[in-house]
């Protein structure tokens, strides 16, 4: 089934079901790598918020969450500049942080957050995202934890927007080909 949203055309790719599933995964090899630690859960925003909800239901630890913004997007492209990091209030040094993005594509605002973060002396960055472009990524650091391994083909849902809409689908759809 296709849906449009503003003014593109996209097409089913990850169902609910298989997303859920995947979290599940996700949050079990979580729960046995931070044993023991202090977790803090750090959620990019916006992407990320319902992704990393429904994650940390998955993580069975006791663990303490935030949100921070940094953005590159305009539109279905990439900007290729990082704007911002606005947000980060809880201290962050000697605590293991395991940051949760909807998407690494060109890798461009991880690269910039992994940095600024390394300067408040966590003791463990770790990257979880749910959606990884391979074909578009530009840098060599490690993503811990990988949901998805896409195309580089623009989605939308379960948090991923076009011009601030479709974040509230419960699939993810790709633009689809004419």
């Amino acid at each position: 089934m296709n849906i449009v949203v503003k003014d593109k055309e996209f097409e089913i790719y990850l169902s609910a079901e298989k997303i859920n599933q995947r979290n599940s995964q996700l949050g079990q090899a979580i729960t046995a790598d931070f044993t023991g630690e202090e977790l803090i859960v750090l959620g990019i925003l916006n992407g990320s918020f319902v992704f990393m909800a429904d994650l940390c239901r998955y993580i069975d630890l006791p663990l303490s969450t935030s949100f921070i913004k940094v953005s590159s997007y305009s539109g279905t492209e990439s900007t290729g500049k990082v704007r911002s990091i606005l947000g980060l209030e809880e201290k962050i040094e000697g605590k293991s942080v395991l940051i949760v993005e909807d998407i690494v594509d060109t890798g461009i605002s991880m690269d910039y957050l992994l940095k600024a973060l390394s300067e408040f002396n966590p003791a463990k960055l770790s990257i979880v995202t749910l959606l990884h472009k391979p074909d578009a990524f530009r840098f060599n650091y490690a993503l811990d934890y990988v949901g998805f391994e896409i195309p580089n083909k623009f989605v939308v849902g379960y948090g991923l927007d076009y011009d601030g809409l479709g974040r509230n689908l419960s699939d993810i759809y790709q633009l689809s080909t004419p």
